[in-house]
């Protein structure tokens, strides 16, 4: 076992571990930290705790020292800085007239290295605007291209829910999301109804996949036959949420379906999984493609 504190560096950013020595470091402390790209500031959200080494990532860093009121002033000298960077960025992009969209601008801690962030349709020829930014920030530049989910994560805003974007409030890693945890939440395959305002599917259609799946591989399958306390019957509809199931009885009308209980129910013989029924469901199927991020 190690003892580690964990330090987020953003808001809702990823969480990583460092090795705090002696130091009792509690959650909300400020400190300041030796990382791969230098020295860097950030906030403990996780306090002294014992971890398996299988968790960390050998050599650990360390923690330089709790951060003190001059640190926390650098660094919001830094933020500062940052601002006024953005600005002279948007104006050397727009000189050059590149393709980009700058999105975010970081100093380093210690005002080694300048971050620009941005997204573009392609590739994006960036070294005059480099050289530029170097003559006039007289420091290390670097411009690190992102994608669509990442630029949602650092501008924030609103989602179909009418709540702030969880990538930008509390989801510190981006996890695979795909059509098929749409279709087995019966979801409606409009992608203005299963998509996020970054484009893509929406991240929360992960938080309940894991009890779909397990609420799947308990219910019967659509035109499964099945015994039921009035006879058997064929599953016409599945309800996951409620555990009932739609059932056509052999004895009853076609157009009459009678609802039953999960435990009320015996699988005869389980129907098989449909998928696209006609050309246009494979078509619609297709278009979704882009809006996964798996």
């Amino acid at each position: 076992m190690a003892t580690v504190v964990g330090v987020r560096f953003k808001r809702a950013g990823k969480i990583y571990y460092f090795d705090p020595e002696d130091l009792v470091i509690e959650r909300g402390t400020w400190v300041i930290v030796e990382t791969a790209r230098g020295i860097e500031f950030g906030e403990t959200v996780i306090s002294n705790r014992e971890v398996a080494e299988e968790d960390i990532i050998a050599p650990l860093k360390k923690v330089i020292r709790i951060a003190t009121e001059e640190d926390i002033q650098h660094a919001a000298e830094n933020k500062k800085k940052e601002k006024e960077a953005f600005k002279i960025c948007l104006q050397k992009i727009k000189d050059h007239n590149l393709g980009m969209k700058l999105i975010d601008v970081e100093y380093t801690f210690d005002g080694n290295k300048v971050l620009f962030y941005f997204t573009a349709e392609g590739r994006v020829d960036f070294r005059e605007l480099v050289k530029d930014l170097a003559a006039v920030f007289k420091t290390r530049i670097e411009l690190r291209q992102i994608g669509v989910r990442d630029e949602a994560k650092m501008i924030g805003g609103l989602g179909i829910c009418g709540r702030a974007l969880c990538c930008s409030t509390h989801l510190g890693e981006f996890e695979p999301v795909s059509i098929k945890m749409a279709k087995e939440q019966n979801l409606s395959l409009n992608p203005s109804k299963i998509s996020g305002t970054c484009g893509r599917l929406m991240c929360c259609l992960k938080y309940e996949q894991e009890t779909y799946e397990e609420m799947l591989g308990k219910v019967p399958k659509i035109d499964a036959l099945v015994l039921t306390p009035q006879g058997q019957g064929v599953v016409m509809d599945v309800s996951l949420l409620k555990e009932t199931v739609k059932v056509k009885l052999d004895k009853d009308d076609e157009n009459v379906l009678q609802v039953f209980r999960l435990d009320e129910i015996k699988i005869l013989k389980d129907g098989e999984n449909k998928e696209a029924e006609n050309e246009q469901d494979e078509e619609v199927l297709e278009e979704l493609k882009d809006l996964e991020d798996v």
